[in-house]
């Protein structure tokens, strides 16, 4: 296996780690890139990353983008990596309902935005992606542009219809508990199952990373989601893909997928990106698995190219 890139395995120096409050008082993790010193300020860029998540897998990414000028800042989500947890135990990741995300979404964006020159976009992985098309067709969040990677508008695998999978989703929750996990995680608590990386990247040393920083930060550590989560992701799927929902979404979407993913639906995108007026597709084949920016070096430096490209045309710099 090659060795992993050292900024992969620890905080840059530009970097700060601190604390966001939300108005009701809980405390969410945040990273912050200052733009860089030498030269101008190319705009503002916040990542949002996946279920289970924490912004230490993306630091090679972050780095990358801030080291072209942008002024780069990921956050937790509340309930997960480094912001607490809300279920009854600490690897189970729960939360009652999406809109929970949503709003503190809504409240980081109003103050961060605030703080920083424009133009604005946002970047979501996965659930980081739902979160922010959400965020946006509710008239939460107005970026000037949205990049979103493998984002989770749907399940992979042949699915159930969409108000029967909600109605089963809330009758498991009801009857075996809201905060229960909905899955198994692994024969060993806390042991990442074996066959995971097959869902997630071709890379080895990039997987890796993850395992890296769960051992050097226990806190970071989550398996299954609870049946709370699942009944929430559904509901708030079902919403998304509303027809009147995505045609009305007026900002500027590049949606970075492929045909391949195991975890997220490729015709859920797809068909997001027919609806939604000014959005484009990149779509990759076999050879990519679902974290995109974490593949190899062949993909992960194509779809950062296409990304920029995008942003450049979306979102300019301002002069």
């Amino acid at each position: 296996m090659p060795s992993p890139d050292p900024v992969r395995r620890h905080i840059p120096a530009q970097a700060r780690e601190t604390r966001w409050t939300a108005p009701d008082g809980f405390r969410l993790r945040r990273i912050d890139f200052d733009h860089a010193a030498d030269s101008a300020t190319r705009g503002s860029l916040l990542f949002l990353a996946g279920r289970g998540d924490c912004y230490e897998k993306y630091l090679e990414t972050l780095a990358g983008w801030h080291g072209t000028g942008w002024r780069v800042t990921a956050v937790d989500w509340r309930g997960q990596a480094g912001s607490g947890r809300l279920g009854d135990d600490g690897v189970t990741g729960h939360v009652n309902h999406f809109g929970m995300w949503v709003d503190d979404l809504a409240d980081f964006w109003t103050q961060w935005a605030a703080d920083g020159v424009g133009p604005h976009v946002v970047v979501g992985h996965s659930m980081g992606g739902h979160l922010a098309l959400r965020a946006v067709a509710e008239g939460r969040i107005a970026p000037d542009a949205a990049v979103l990677v493998a984002p989770m508008l749907g399940l992979a695998g042949k699915q159930m219809p969409a108000f029967v999978a909600d109605a089963a989703a809330r009758g498991m929750r009801w009857a075996r508990g809201a905060t229960t996990p909905a899955w198994r995680w692994s024969e060993k608590p806390g042991e990442l199952p074996q066959d995971r990386i097959d869902l997630l990247t071709h890379d080895e040393s990039r997987y890796a990373d993850e395992v890296w920083w769960r051992s050097e930060r226990p806190e970071l550590a989550m398996g299954p989601g609870s049946w709370g989560w699942i009944a929430g992701a559904i509901s708030s799927m079902r919403w998304l893909a509303r027809d009147t929902v995505l045609r009305s979404v007026e900002v500027s979407v590049m949606f970075v997928a492929t045909g391949a993913d195991r975890l997220v639906s490729a015709d859920a995108i797809r068909r997001a990106n027919r609806m939604i007026p000014d959005s484009r597709l990149v779509e990759f084949g076999p050879d990519c698995a679902h974290e995109i920016l974490r593949e190899t070096d062949a993909i992960r430096d194509r779809a950062l190219g296409a990304i920029d490209d995008f942003l450049d045309e979306a979102a300019p710099r301002i002069s």
